[in-house]
């Protein structure tokens, strides 16, 4: 290879590191802000004189938006192009941010809470349609490892993070500001690096469905994200059965904009695709686990065992670790043998959350189960990588937000229903619960590991 060919595949590859970094330090801002304000909670409470539904949703508020305008965010996309839309939702998110940071009452912060979810949910599902349409290959698997590192980096820092800043007595809107000038920077860079793109090259923003998959998310979600610190009120309840018969309103109107030969909000043809159907399973269960996992440790450490939330913090690094050593690594295996292993990950995760249960005390053992636990979650990059294989390009942003969506339904679902079980029961029956929902993600695990026909 000469020098004159060298040169522009050295550029190629400099900037294909840089679209990767400005992506992914993008998503890492948006998952950073569903925990760190957790730690925070009693400063902003003596701060704002909040009240308890105003502390509920300071933290509920971020998730709940963003859970529900996932799928939306992924049609706009489509629709303006990812380049367009994720500076778009990174711009918002930032100035949000910032409002957050500045907020004088607890009402304003509530409201820029629920600004940062809708920022979140605009960027976050062009990061894997980005990462789809620019990365082939092997390229492609070590980019979703970094993407799964991200993801399970930016839960434990945002907890450790939060303790850290509180402890150097730097005060709680440090949390939000600090993360300005980032997204600042991030901004210009995008501008500068992320390609044009037409988006998918699709039109209509299916208005019916967008309403009624919307209503059926949020009537779900917000019983669960609330429930359990209102004691499961029955209006809760009658909101969670609504959303089922909302669902299947939603199901009925999908096929009907199809046969009227409009584009449905999530089209059926990325349903039809091989393992998507059991990669949205295996991305239910397992997250479920996880993001129970990390409550619930974040509750025993600090409430039981009385650690600092920095010391708490600390002690789920080496689940982190695991979790992204496994998920950069998994790219490198053959792909045959990442699907013959991955239902072993989910092997390895379910003894470890049971044996949680019998070493409550912390310490080494308990950081070497967590250890064990990040290790075997660490597949779930896979997961994603093999559900969105047989997706072509013009459907990349259905899968991302349809992936997406269920993933943060599944760890909504996991902290709710877990959560409430440790209040109840503590962590003995919660590390049986945590083993059976792994058991359930690595069955569903078998149907997306065996090999394509053909």
């Amino acid at each position: 290879m000469t020098t004159a060919t060298l040169a522009p595949q050295q550029e190629r590859t400099k900037t294909s590191g840089i679209l990767l970094a400005i992506i992914l330090v993008g998503q890492f801002l948006a998952i950073l802000n569903v925990n760190i304000v957790n730690v925070a909670i009693p400063t902003i409470e003596r701060d704002l004189h909040s009240s308890g539904a105003g502390l509920q949703m300071i933290v509920a508020g971020y998730t709940i938006v963003y859970a529900v305008l996932l799928i939306t965010g992924a049609r706009v996309g489509d629709l303006f192009g990812y380049r367009n839309t994720f500076l778009a939702g990174l711009a918002f998110f930032t100035v949000t941010t910032l409002g957050s940071g500045l907020a004088p009452t607890t009402g304003w912060l509530v409201v820029f809470r629920f600004a940062q979810g809708a920022g979140a949910a605009l960027m976050m599902p062009q990061v894997l349609t980005l990462i789809q349409r620019n990365y082939h290959g092997a390229a492609r698997g070590r980019a979703m490892g970094l993407w799964s590192a991200v993801v399970s980096g930016g839960i434990v820092v945002g907890q450790a993070l939060g303790g850290i800043m509180l402890g150097l007595g730097l005060g709680w809107r440090v949390l939000f500001l600090v993360m300005v000038p980032i997204g600042a920077i991030l901004l210009i860079a995008g501008l500068r690096v992320l390609p044009a793109d037409g988006g998918g090259g699709r039109t209509g923003l299916d208005p019916l469905g967008l309403v009624t998959l919307s209503v059926a998310v949020l009537l779900f979600v917000v019983p669960l994200v609330l429930g359990r610190d209102l004691g499961w009120p029955v209006w809760g309840w009658i909101s969670m059965g609504l959303s089922a018969v909302v669902f299947y309103v939603f199901v009925r109107v999908e096929r009907w904009v199809s046969g009227r030969g409009g584009r449905p909000l999530v089209d059926a043809s990325v349903l039809r695709a091989p393992g998507m159907r059991p990669g949205l399973g295996v991305l239910l269960f397992g997250p479920a686990t996880w993001g129970a996992f990390l409550f619930t440790s974040a509750l025993h450490l600090q409430g039981e065992l009385r650690l600092t939330p920095l010391q708490s913090g600390l002690m789920l690094v080496p689940c982190a670790v695991a979790f992204a050593g496994v998920g950069l690594l998994w790219p490198r295996l053959p792909a045959r043998l990442q699907r013959t292993l991955l239902p072993f990950g989910y092997v390895v995760a379910a003894p470890a959350y049971f044996g949680l249960g019998l070493v409550g005390g912390g310490g080494w053992p308990y950081a070497v189960l967590s250890a064990l636990i990040g290790a075997g979650l660490g597949v779930q990059i896979a997961v994603t990588n093999l559900a969105t294989q047989s997706v072509s390009d013009e459907y990349a942003a259905d899968a991302s937000g349809a992936l997406l969506t269920v993933m943060q339904l599944g760890q909504v679902i996991g902290v709710a229903t877990v959560g409430t079980l440790f209040m109840a029961q503590g962590e003995g029956a919660t590390a049986v619960a945590l083993a059976g929902l792994a058991v359930l993600a690595g069955l569903s695990s078998l149907f997306l590991a065996r090999p394509k026909l053909g």
